[in-house]
């Protein structure tokens, strides 16, 4: 699985991380056996059939067999044929090895301008550009029918795969079918294997041709079986929705997915970069927190050149991805389509800067001191402390995600600290200090968005 898809089913404690991004690393574990995994098989060869695994709970005790047979059953009423069951029969096996990968994953941190520095950077946005001019007639032909800038497309396309680059090379079907039996996620990945066959039988692919992440996801700009069977469209005319090899059908199937899946609103942006005074009321500073650009520009909000705001109605929220020493950017309602792609905050604001650099925008404004940022070991340290004054911040791992995120605003405002919810040493050593007091009983947290 590329490394810009973040995993995000599988990080879903993440949500929307103003602080780290969810990457794919190997955990320490015990030493243990393990079934094999069987040598890659050629594109075009069925998978090795691997032993079954011990039955899962989650299935009453339920074999793997057992357990296919049902879901076989599930795809036929759902209406999936008989022949492109019977087509998928080699690869519809378990592989022990994708369930370890998907449990051994532990992430670890990196903030925004590291993150965009190498993803968002003048060569990345020179040659999605260069895309968007070679493939100009499809970008064309979508952002009229879809309304989605070519831009807009090219930085997931760039971001997903490297513009078809990396796509993965294990079959798709063995990973569906495997997580589908492991308890953690059963019931999506139950869909998501109904949806790859429904692919298979509309004739768009053959299951040698699903070849991909080891979650599953397919094509050039990485979609789940359920989102490739319902937004993927034939923009070649050849008769198949082709997101692997048909860079049309790329273009125009992830437009379709921005605008109809996504609501994208045409016309409108999506990311502007800004500049916020120092006086600015940093609670304000929040997605959940819509505000016009006239009442920005009232609060000494301007372009990062100076030129003023708009004076007009339209709603935008101030990210701070990296606290208000940080670059600031105003997010419109389209932003919102950017983190429903990938909720890690780092990775949706990193796509939607790249996109703006596409575009023509210059590169944001460097901060005129080093943001300080707190050691790994720190910020599980305040986590502990937020945990002990009564915050749910999720699972204690060093990884600020979006409740300790709004457990962080909510102590800056206690302490009369900037409430920017950026971690710093000053808040945890107020809450290091004697006094802290837990939260009342039943007091009700902001919801994690």
């Amino acid at each position: 699985m590329p490394l810009f898809r973040f995993l995000v089913a599988a990080a879903a404690s993440l949500s929307l991380s103003s602080f780290a991004i969810a990457q794919t690393v190997p955990a320490p574990t015990r030493p243990a056996v393990v079934q094999p995994r069987p040598l890659a098989p050629a594109p075009g060869q069925p998978v090795a059939r691997a032993p079954s695994p011990r039955a899962a709970a989650c299935h009453n005790g339920m074999s793997f067999d057992r357990f296919l047979a049902d879901l076989k059953q599930q795809a036929l009423a759902d209406g999936v044929s008989q022949r492109a069951l019977a087509e998928a029969a080699p690869y519809l096996t378990y592989d022990q090895s994708i369930v370890n990968r998907d449990r051994g994953q532990r992430v670890f941190g990196q903030v925004f301008n590291e993150f965009s520095r190498n993803r968002a950077s003048d060569g990345a946005a020179k040659n999605a550009q260069a895309r968007v001019r070679m493939h100009a007639a499809a970008f064309n032909r979508a952002e009229k029918e879809y309304g989605v800038p070519p831009a807009v497309i090219a930085a997931f396309w760039g971001l997903e795969s490297s513009f078809g680059a990396e796509l993965g090379k294990l079959h798709t079907l063995p990973s569906l079918v495997s997580l589908a039996y492991d308890c953690r996620r059963s019931e999506m990945f139950q869909k998501e294997t109904i949806a790859a066959l429904k692919i298979i039988d509309r004739g768009d692919l053959t299951p040698a041709e699903m070849i991909g992440s080891w979650a599953g996801e397919l094509g050039q700009t990485q979609f789940l079986p359920t989102h490739y069977f319902n937004y993927a469209v034939d923009y070649d005319g050849d008769g198949h929705r082709n997101m692997l090899r048909s860079v049309p059908d790329v273009i125009g199937s992830t437009a379709n997915y921005i605008a109809n899946g996504l609501k994208w609103r045409r016309g409108e942006p999506w990311l502007q970069e800004v500049r916020a005074p120092a006086n600015f009321p940093w609670d304000q500073a929040d997605l959940t927190v819509k505000l016009s650009r006239a009442k920005f520009a009232q609060l000494g909000v301007t372009y990062p050149d100076g030129r003023p705001l708009p004076n007009d109605d339209m709603p935008a929220s101030l990210l701070l991805p990296m606290g208000r020493t940080g670059p600031a950017f105003l997010a419109y309602a389209n932003f919102a389509a950017y983190t429903e792609w990938n909720n890690s905050l780092i990775y949706s604001t990193t796509a939607a800067y790249l996109a703006t650099r596409i575009a023509g925008a210059p590169p944001m404004r460097q901060p005129s001191a080093p943001v300080a940022q707190l050691p790994f070991h720190e910020l599980k340290e305040l986590q502990q402390l937020l945990v002990r004054a009564g915050f749910n911040v999720g699972k204690v791992d060093g990884v600020m995600g979006q409740l300790s995120r709004t457990a962080v605003k909510t102590m800056q405002i206690k302490y009369g600290l900037p409430a920017d919810s950026w971690p710093t040493a000053e808040l945890l050593a107020r809450m290091r200090g004697p006094g802290v007091q837990a939260q009342p009983a039943g007091m009700v947290m902001p919801a994690a968005r």
